[in-house]
């Protein structure tokens, strides 16, 4: 046990296993309650996100307008409009959707912003593919 802890100590000092998932692509998502456009958001691509290839390579983080930004988002400009989503990866806007123009604009847009990633990070896994309905 003690030779397995040393072992993922080592790794982590010496970089083999990422720090945090700070540095990791994400789409933020700024809501407030009460957002007519977020609610739809929610029930149309909220509720199957997680499970598409895009919501693999950048998992969904929500913020509330209202709320402080949390201090790993302090670059992030909110901006007064819901919902906004930030594509973010190591500390870096890459770019948003503002407002929800609906399933297939959005699906379309989020594909546009994830080409601006790194290469190397911005493929989803091989054969995963999504269709839309």
């Amino acid at each position: 046990m003690k030779n397995v802890l040393l072992v993922c100590i080592a790794l982590f000092v010496f970089g083999a296993v990422p720090p945090s998932s700070a540095r990791a692509a994400q789409l933020v998502m700024i809501e407030e309650d009460g957002c007519m456009w977020c609610e739809r958001w929610n029930r149309e691509i909220g509720v199957v996100y997680s499970k598409t290839p895009e919501g693999m390579r950048a998992p969904l983080r929500r913020l509330n307008i209202h709320d402080p930004v949390p201090a790993d988002l302090r670059f992030l400009i909110k901006g007064g409009y819901t919902p906004t989503f930030v594509l973010i990866e190591d500390g870096r806007d890459f770019g948003r959707i503002r407002g929800y123009p609906g399933e297939d604009f959005f699906w379309g847009m989020l594909q546009q912003l994830l080409r601006k990633l790194p290469a190397s990070r911005s493929r989803p896994a091989p054969g995963i593919t999504r269709t839309s309905n």
